[in-house]
């Protein structure tokens, strides 16, 4: 039924209270995880089971995600440059049209990690419900992400003017959720989508990407110097010098 507002009840849970439960739990969970399985945050990768896949897989992945991840972070902090931006066609349509191309490479990167999981009998053995769950809530996201950028076109536009200050307003403590009501159903689910993620994220392999080696980006280069004599030790067994 409809509130006071005109709103319907499930849509203030869904929209303005379900984001504040999963940031909740995404903070608290994460640090106490990190205080108390410090060790579990890790990609648990199953690389030393079986290479070959799982490079093909991962790079395409990875290089899909992290591009579209990267266009809506900035959508989002910045919706007047895109907007300003898309103010010409060309450059609207290159930036659509690298968009989809990062989703659909993100895409088959998932596809094929999934593929290697089930095909794959050691990796099979090691996958857990968390990494079920994960890898399925991925896929959602994805293949709805895909269906709104195809189905409802000039997404950065749109994600400027409408998702945006509504991500804005849950930023400010004072959610309005009248620019999400009225879209559609599959921007709507990418939406929710998103919120899961971020609420399962703490109990899964996801932590990792909170503490990657950002500092050997920044270093200064390793000295190492050699001690020992080079060609006596690289000698094969049985080839000694007479003394």
């Amino acid at each position: 039924m409809p509130g006071s507002d005109g709103f319907h009840h499930l849509d203030v849970i869904l929209y303005a209270v379900l984001p504040y439960i999963a940031m909740f739990v995404f903070f608290l969970m994460t640090i106490y995880r990190y205080r108390t399985q410090s060790f579990s945050y890790s990609s648990l990768s199953s690389q030393f089971l079986e290479n070959d896949k799982h490079f093909w897989s991962t790079v395409p992945f990875h290089y899909g995600i992290l591009f579209v991840l990267l266009g809506h972070v900035v959508a989002f902090l910045v919706p007047r440059a895109i907007l300003a931006w898309n103010g010409s066609p060309l450059r609207l349509m290159i930036l659509e049209v690298t968009a989809m191309a990062a989703g659909l490479l993100t895409l088959v990167g998932l596809v094929s990690l999934i593929v290697r999981r089930l095909v794959v009998p050691r990796v099979r053995r090691v996958t857990t419900p968390a990494d079920t769950l994960l890898y399925a809530l991925l896929l959602f996201q994805v293949v709805t992400g895909l269906t709104v950028a195809y189905h409802h076109t000039w997404g950065s536009s749109w994600f400027a003017t409408t998702l945006s200050p509504y991500l804005w307003s849950l930023v400010k403590l004072n959610p309005d959720i009248s620019y999400v009501v009225p879209m559609p159903l599959f921007v709507k689910l990418h939406i929710l989508g998103n919120w899961a993620l971020i609420l399962i994220f703490p109990f899964t392999r996801l932590v990792h990407v909170l503490v990657i080696p950002n500092a050997y980006l920044f270093r200064k280069t390793q000295v190492v110097r050699w001690n020992y004599p080079r060609r006596e030790i690289r000698r094969p067994p049985g080839t000694e010098r007479a003394s």
